[in-house]
């Protein structure tokens, strides 16, 4: 069992984003890019493809040039609006034990999509709720851009040095970098480019993020070469 940290001892602080991080919404982002195309005519794997490595406005500017951009994504909004409601989510395994070993007001959480989304998802699965959300309707510009990050970070009233930043994806390890942030990937079974550390799963970095954020020293190093 992860114990409480019983506080933020150094005045640490842990930003984590939340797909494929925390939530487990490989298959219900598959599901919903998939109708998406299926409604224009076309194909559900290249569109997923794209979708992985790029924004919605970038994604529909590719495979679907011909199309209202605005039309697309209030489409793609209510595709991922009814996956909430009805899709089927899990969240990582050792992820709520982690989370509510946390001392509250010491971690956000750092998204692309939307709190409605996030607060949905996290009731579904039982992950605690923390004090900070930063989603996309509260920047101007979403990851890469450090402003995600920053922000989070402005809010909790922490420095970035002395923020830790969690993630999976390459756009939000940018972020997190460009932020000025400790970066770690996890849930991948190659280093993401540019993290400081990286762990196959989350269960396996919860000891490390619990040292971190109590101001001690990491049990091990996982720095990739």
């Amino acid at each position: 069992m992860i114990g409480h940290s019983g506080g933020l001892g150094a005045g640490k602080f842990v930003l984590f984003d939340v797909d494929g991080t925390l939530v487990d919404a490989v298959d219900n982002q598959r599901r919903v890019w998939g109708v998406w195309a299926q409604r224009y005519g076309l194909d559900p794997d290249e569109v997923h493809r794209v979708a992985l490595r790029t924004r919605p406005m970038e994604t529909f500017a590719q495979v679907a040039p011909g199309h209202d951009p605005q039309e697309c994504l209030a489409l793609l909004h209510e595709l991922e609006d009814e996956d909430v409601r009805t899709g089927v989510y899990g969240a990582f395994e050792g992820a709520a034990e982690l989370l509510t070993a946390l001392p509250a007001g010491g971690w956000a959480l750092v998204t692309s999509n939307y709190e409605h989304r996030v607060l949905g998802r996290f009731a579904r699965t039982g992950l605690p709720v923390p004090e900070v959300v930063v989603d996309a309707a509260r920047v101007s510009e979403g990851k890469p851009s450090p402003v995600p990050y920053l922000l989070a970070a402005r809010r909790l009233g922490a420095e970035p040095r002395d923020c830790l930043v969690i993630e999976d994806a390459p756009s939000g390890v940018l972020s997190g970098l460009r932020a000025g942030m400790t970066v770690w990937g996890v849930n991948t079974p190659e280093p993401v480019d540019g993290v400081h550390r990286h762990y196959a799963t989350l269960g396996e970095a919860a000891a490390d993020i619990l040292a971190f954020a109590s101001g001690t020293r990491p049990a091990r190093q996982a720095v990739p070469e």
